[in-house]
């Protein structure tokens, strides 16, 4: 029988297919696994450090104004070349009354802040455990809530406060201050309880505890990382808060440190103390990190949250 000759395989259009020493040779070219962790390590850390420079950089600056002499505060120097403590000084003059202000910091950011988680800690418990008609909607209405412009209700509420005779008084800004804390204290112990192990309250309801109690003696401990990151975020934004605190007082009866730090007053009538707000600002903003740096573990615990499997 004649012998049957098959045709071999087309070849391949483009390229020729590369031997093994060849493709040995791209592959050294290329970068390998380990090559490709080190270089995304290495953006990682240059992203992180490009953010960080970014967010430290003012307060930097704050920091090397602080420390310079009237003379020379309108120099660009990265460092003073005379570091003095002349501004830090100026700050505690009795002109300035800054003590005053802090007490009164003190006590509106404190108050907000034990009212605040106490309100939101209760509505945050009733999203979470009863069922009603357009739960997720109310939820939602308190998150757009948060987003509403501050500036809008001070007319009003100005007016409001002025026929009760509030003005210049403690609940003027605080009571305004609860309003908009409460949207970020509901949202966030929200997602907290959500992911707590709800069978040890009928557990505990089961033993003879009534409702209440089986919240506050059994889920209120293990949602307390929770709590305690919910109420160091409002503490820090009521210590913060400018807008509402500058409407509503109008002498140190009341005033926060925010306030009475844009009112320093300079040794003249028309000398703008840049450097002693900044040293106030330094001041104002050391028990702030101190709190960061000392708590950051219950910080982490508490934005990690949820991670618990009934």
């Amino acid at each position: 029988m004649p012998t049957t000759v098959r045709p071999g395989p087309a070849p391949a259009l483009g390229r020729p297919r590369q031997g093994p020493v060849r493709q040995a040779a791209a592959r050294r070219r290329g970068l390998t696994p380990a090559a490709r962790r080190r270089l995304g390590t290495a953006g990682l850390v240059l992203s992180v450090g490009a953010i960080a420079l970014f967010c430290l950089a003012p307060f930097y600056w704050m920091v090397v104004s602080s420390l310079k002499g009237p003379n020379d505060i309108l120099n660009n120097d990265l460092w003073p070349a005379s570091p003095t403590l002349v501004n830090y000084r100026a700050v505690f003059s009795g002109q300035n009354n800054f003590l005053y202000a802090l007490r009164n910091s003190a006590v509106i950011a404190g108050t907000t802040t034990v009212l605040g988680m106490l309100i939101g800690l209760l509505s945050a418990y009733a999203f979470v455990r009863l069922t009603f008609p357009a739960k997720r909607v109310a939820l939602g209405a308190v998150l757009a809530a948060s987003m509403f412009p501050g500036v809008a209700l001070l007319t009003p509420v100005f007016q409001l406060f002025s026929d009760w005779g509030w003005i210049d008084q403690y609940q003027a800004v605080i009571i305004p201050d609860i309003s908009f804390a409460l949207p970020l204290a509901i949202w966030t112990l929200t997602s907290f309880l959500r992911e707590l192990p709800w069978d040890l309250e009928e557990s505990a309801m089961i033993d003879g505890c009534t409702q209440a109690q089986a919240f506050r003696k059994i889920l209120l401990p293990l949602a307390a990382p929770g709590v305690f990151t919910s109420a160091l975020l409002v503490f820090i934004a009521v210590w913060n808060e400018y807008l509402i605190a500058n409407a509503m007082t109008l002498t140190l009866a009341s005033q926060p440190v925010t306030v009475a730090i844009a009112k320093f007053t300079g040794s003249s009538r028309y000398q703008q103390p840049f450097g002693t707000q900044m040293a106030a600002g330094v001041i104002v903003a050391l028990p702030l990190i101190a709190l960061v740096l000392v708590l950051q573990r219950r910080i982490v615990a508490g934005l990690t949250a949820g991670a618990v499997k009934g």
